[in-house]
């Protein structure tokens, strides 16, 4: 939808070189972001052996000083991450280290010390799976994403986090979770890349046609003034509707209701979901949708 959207906009319906490439790199930036948020989480839990070092190595150290909790460091989510094979390829390649801000990190570090949360983790000595597993989400979920500098530093090496953001937050929370549940070097499979592939394919090549089944239903309305994004999420739709037998009309249809509500105008969800069913009905009368039942199917 977002690439649609910057094709028609940027290049005012001009054929565009390579979409599919264009694709493929928007897809790398989101898994670099993946990347990057999983290896901040990391950095943050191994901060606390590098806060300990330096606060013993004062000349005069306090008590406080001498005795601070390292518990997070040894983390088992933590380093269930750092030995996975795939993330530690994925570290080595996209070299998220050298975005670090060094200042931030430590402040989020004291951030996550001062919470009740932290203080109640460390006050037991026991390590329990998921004890660790819980104050990492709460690491991710309460303390880097509602903090605003954390985010500003996200979006100076990251354009996509403003888009992307939702997504990713519930992909790092499925990773802390289960680490590995994802392949960071490959988040997308094959089977999702050609779906993805093919809808924009069809979508940019199906454009003129669309629209024949789209202007009749707008009746008052003046098809210049419609909101563009109105207008791709519409065509994606129908696209699925007639070329992909395989995705069920009612899965599509409250897919570009939802996204239609997420991404554009506060009546666009209605609206998108008037005409697609509108005119999901005359082709259905026309016979013109067939989909495989998977219930029936042997």
């Amino acid at each position: 939808m977002q690439l649609i959207y910057m094709i028609e906009t940027t290049h005012d319906g001009a054929p565009v070189v390579q979409p599919e490439q264009l694709l493929k790199k928007n897809l790398d930036k989101s898994r670099e972001l993946f990347v990057y948020l999983l290896y901040y989480v990391t950095e943050i839990a191994r901060f606390a052996e590098e806060d300990s070092r330096h606060r013993r190595s004062k000349n005069l150290p306090s008590r406080e000083d001498m005795e601070v909790n390292t518990k997070i460091s040894g983390n088992l989510t933590i380093w269930a991450i750092l030995e996975n094979e795939d993330f530690k390829k994925s570290v080595e390649k996209d070299k998220p280290g050298l975005k670090m801000d060094g200042e931030l990190l430590k402040k989020m570090y004291y951030q996550l010390a001062e919470t009740p949360e932290y203080q109640a983790y460390i006050a037991i000595s026991s390590r329990d799976k998921n004890q660790d597993r819980d104050i990492i989400k709460f690491l991710f979920s309460q303390v880097l994403l509602p903090n605003e500098s954390f985010c500003i530093h996200l979006e100076e090496f990251y354009p996509n986090w403003d888009d992307d953001g939702e997504m990713l937050e519930q992909l790092v929370m499925n990773y802390l979770h289960k680490p590995g549940v994802y392949n960071t070097r490959e988040m997308v499979s094959d089977e999702k890349w050609f779906f993805a592939r093919d809808l924009l394919r069809t979508t940019l090549e199906k454009k003129e046609f669309c629209s024949t089944l789209i202007h009749p239903k707008l009746k008052n309305w003046d098809a210049d003034r419609i909101a563009v994004l109105d207008m791709i999420l519409m065509r994606m739709g129908l696209c699925e509707l007639l070329f992909f037998e395989t995705i069920p009309t009612k899965v599509t249809i409250n897919e570009y209701i939802d996204l239609a509500k997420a991404y554009s105008t506060p009546q666009s969800g209605h609206f998108v979901n008037g005409i697609l069913d509108n005119i999901h009905k005359e082709l259905m009368e026309a016979g013109r949708i067939n989909k495989i039942d998977h219930k029936n199917k042997g």
